[in-house]
C-alpha cells in the first residue's frame, strides 16, 4: 500500500529560501512539511553574503543575533585599478553600504551552511526537521475552478520517492497539499514540471570562485575589494575567521576544453585559481594558501522565470525563479526575501482570514523585483567584467564610472531600496500625510523612547514578522484639544463598521491576532502621560512611544519631521507583516483604511471559524 498523507503546505527544497519559508510558517502555526533531495545540507561554498535589508528581516524573526556574532562584517570597499608600472594600485575606498537609511550599515559574510544552521536550529526548537533524502517524482494540480478557489481544498497531488540505500527501490508516498512551494534551486524540478521558462541570457563571462585562508601582503585583504587589472578582474570578500573568498575572472583558454568548447572541470583546481589571482594582484604577492575550503566555476547567466505561480497553488521561489551573478551578492538574499514575502500571505489565507486573491501579490511583487535585479546585475557584471581603462585602452571602464555605478546601486544592492508597486496591499492615495515614509518600501528604522519607562526602542524591533499588521498611530502633540480628537477616533474605531472590529481576529493557539496597535506621541518625555490615551491606543504599557531622545540625549528624536508627519494631526501608518509600509492615512480618512483592508481580508461575520 502506498502511504498517503495530507498537508497544508509542502515545501520542496531546504536551501535558504525553503528554510526561511518553513521557519515563518512554523512561527505562524501552519501545518507544513519540508523535504530535500540531499542526505545532508551544504558542507562548504555556495552563497555567503547577507545584505543590510536581509539582516533586518532575519532580526524580525529573532534570528540575526548568531550571524552578527559569528560572521565577518564588510564596512569598507577598496578599489584597485591598473597603475603606471604594470601592476595594480589603490584608487580609492568607499563605505561598502551606501544606503543612508540602513539600520545595519554593513554586510555580513558567513558560509551558507551556517545560515542554514540558524534556520534548522530554530525549526528543531519547535520540533520540526527536514525530511530527507526525498525527491518528488510527479505533480498534478486539479483543473476544477471551484476547488482551486476553495482554500480548504487539496488541489495539488505530489508523489514523493524516499531514497534508500543505492541498491533499493525508493519507497513511494502520495501527498495531497493545499499549497506547494518549489524552492528547489536553479535546476528546479517544480519549475520544469509546471512548464515555466527561464527568460534571459547567458553571458560569455567565466568566473572562478575559491574560499581559502590566504598568506599575502595585499593591504585590503580584510575589506571587500574590487580589482580591475590588465590581467582580469577580481572581487575579494572577507569571510568569517581568517577565511577569504576570491571571485576571479577566467580566460577561456584557462578553463575550456579546446576539443568540445565546453568548460573542463578538471582544469578548475585551487592551484589554477591561485595562479590566476597572482597575475591579477601583481605587484602584491599571494603565497601558497594555508588552507583551501572550496572552489568552483560558473558562467554568469541572468534569467527570470516566466511565472512564479500556477493558479496561486504551486509557487516557485529563490534560484528556481531567478539566477544572476554572485558578485552583486544578491542570490541568497533575494531567495530568502521571496519566501518572507509569501509566508505571511499563505498563513492568512489558510486561517480563512484573507481572500485567496491575496496570493496573486506574490508574483506581482517578487517577479518585478527579480526583473529589476537582473537589469541591475547585467549592468554591474558588465562593468565588473569589462576591461579597465588604461592609456592603451581608452574605451575601458574608468574607476569613476565603476564607483558611480557602485554608489548609485547602493539602495538596490543593500536590499533597502526595494519598492513594491501599488496593489491590493500597497495603497498610495494618502502618501502626502507622511511624504518621507514611502508606501511600498520597508518601514524606516527609528529610535523612540517608551512613554512608561523612558527605555529607548528601535521601531523595527516592535514589528516582528509574526503575520500581524502593525497599526502605528502617530497621535501628535497631546494638548487637551488633541486628546479630544484622539478620544473621538477611539470611539470611531470601536464602531462595529470599523475595520478594527470587522477584521480584528483574536489570537487562537499559534495563530496571532490580526492587528497590533502602537501609539507614537510627539513632545517631551516629561510631559507625556501615556494613561491620558484611551485604552484603544494603549493596549499594553509597552505599546506607547514618544518621539524624544533617551535620557543620555544621544538616541531617538526627530521622527515626526524626518517622516514628514504633522504633529497637530493624527496619522495612521499601516505596516504589513513583512515590514513594508502598506498605507498611510489621516484620521479623517478611516473609510479608505476600511476599503484597504476590505480588499483582501475576510470579515469575521463571513468566517465560520472566527
Amino acid at each position: 500500500m502506498v502511504k498517503e498523507s495530507r498537508v497544508d503546505v509542502l515545501i520542496i527544497g531546504a536551501g535558504p529560501s525553503g528554510l526561511m519559508c518553513a521557519n515563518a510558517l512554523a512561527g505562524a502555526g501552519v501545518d507544513f512539511r519540508i523535504i530535500d533531495n540531499r542526505p545532508v545540507g551544504v558542507a562548504a561554498g555556495q552563497a555567503d553574503g547577507i545584505q543590510p535589508r536581509t539582516i533586518e528581516v532575519l532580526q524580525s524573526y529573532g534570528l540575526a543575533e548568531p550571524l552578527l556574532k559569528e560572521g565577518a562584517q564588510m564596512h569598507l570597499c577598496a578599489f584597485y585599478n591598473p597603475g603606471p608600472n604594470g601592476g595594480i594600485e589603490r584608487t580609492g575606498r568607499a563605505p561598502d553600504v551606501t544606503a543612508p537609511t540602513a539600520r545595519f550599515p554593513f554586510k555580513i559574510t558567513i558560509s551558507q551552511a551556517s545560515i542554514e544552521a540558524v534556520f534548522l536550529e530554530s525549526l528543531k526548537s519547535q520540533g520540526i526537521s527536514v525530511d530527507r533524502p526525498i525527491v518528488p517524482s510527479s505533480l498534478e494540480i486539479s483543473q476544477d475552478p471551484e476547488e482551486l478557489l476553495d482554500p480548504s481544498s487539496y488541489p495539488a497531488k505530489v508523489v514523493l520517492d524516499h531514497i534508500g540505500p543505492s541498491d533499493s527501490t525508493p519507497e513511494q508516498e502520495i501527498v495531497h497539499a493545499k499549497f506547494v512551494l518549489g524552492a528547489d534551486g536553479a535546476h528546479s524540478w517544480v519549475r520544469k514540471t509546471l512548464g515555466f521558462t527561464m527568460d534571459g541570457e547567458q553571458t560569455d563571462y567565466i568566473w572562478g570562485v575559491i574560499d581559502f585562508i590566504p598568506d599575502t601582503n595585499f593591504p585590503d585583504i580584510r575589506n571587500r575589494s574590487a580589482i580591475h587589472s590588465s590581467n582580469g578582474s577580481c572581487m575579494i570578500i572577507p569571510r568569517e575567521g581568517d577565511k577569504v573568498r576570491f571571485y576571479l575572472q577566467m580566460l577561456d583558454k584557462d578553463v575550456m576544453d579546446p576539443e568540445t568548447g565546453r568548460i573542463d572541470k578538471q582544469k578548475v583546481t585551487a592551484e589554477n585559481l591561485i595562479n590566476t589571482a597572482r597575475k591579477t594582484f601583481y605587484p602584491y604577492i599571494i603565497n601558497e594558501p594555508k588552507k583551501v575550503d572550496w572552489c568552483s566555476i560558473y558562467i554568469i547567466g541572468q534569467r527570470v522565470a516566466s511565472k512564479f505561480s500556477k493558479h496561486e497553488r504551486v509557487f516557485i521561489a529563490g534560484d528556481a525563479c531567478h539566477t544572476h551573478s554572485p558578485k552583486a551578492g544578491q542570490g541568497m538574499n533575494a531567495s530568502m526575501n521571496d519566501t518572507h514575502n509569501l509566508a505571511w500571505k499563505l498563513a492568512q489565507v489558510l486561517r480563512g482570514r484573507a481572500d485567496i486573491s491575496l496570493l496573486k501579490t506574490y508574483e506581482l511583487e517578487r517577479q518585478k523585483y527579480a526583473q529589476d535585479l537582473i537589469n541591475f546585475d547585467r549592468e554591474f557584471s558588465t562593468l565588473f567584467s569589462g576591461k579597465p581603462r588604461t592609456s592603451e585602452n581608452e574605451d575601458g571602464v574608468s574607476h569613476e564610472e565603476f564607483l558611480r555605478a557602485f554608489q548609485a546601486s547602493g539602495g538596490f544592492s543593500s536590499g533597502i531600496g526595494v519598492h513594491y508597486m501599488p496593489s491590493a496591499i500597497v495603497e498610495t492615495i494618502h502618501q502626502g500625510c507622511a511624504p518621507n515614509l514611502i508606501i511600498g518600501q520597508r518601514m524606516l528604522p527609528q529610535m523612540f523612547v517608551r512613554a512608561a519607562d523612558a527605555r529607548p526602542v528601535e521601531i523595527q524591533d516592535m514589528l516582528p514578522a509574526d503575520t500581524r499588521f502593525k497599526l502605528l498611530f502617530f497621535v501628535g502633540l497631546l494638548t487637551s484639544e488633541q486628546l479630544t480628537r484622539v478620544r473621538g477616533l477611539a470611539e470611531e474605531l470601536q464602531l462595529p463598521t470599523s475595520f478594527l472590529q470587522k477584521y480584528d481576529y483574536q489570537a487562537q493557539g499559534k495563530a496571532q491576532s490580526m492587528f497590533d496597535i502602537i501609539s507614537i506621541a510627539a513632545g517631551h518625555k516629561d510631559d507625556v502621560n501615556f494613561l491620558d490615551l484611551p485604552p484603544t491606543f494603549r493596549t499594553h504599557w509597552s505599546q506607547v512611544l514618544i518621539d524624544d531622545t533617551d535620557v543620555t540625549g544621544r538616541l531617538g528624536g526627530g521622527a515626526y519631521p524626518r517622516f514628514g508627519i504633522d504633529e497637530k494631526e493624527i496619522t495612521l501608518v499601516v505596516v504589513r507583516p513583512d515590514g513594508y509600509v502598506g498605507m498611510v492615512a489621516p484620521s479623517t480618512a478611516l473609510e479608505s483604511v476600511d476599503k484597504y483592508f476590505g480588499s483582501f481580508l475576510i470579515g469575521k461575520t463571513l468566517n465560520p471559524e472566527a
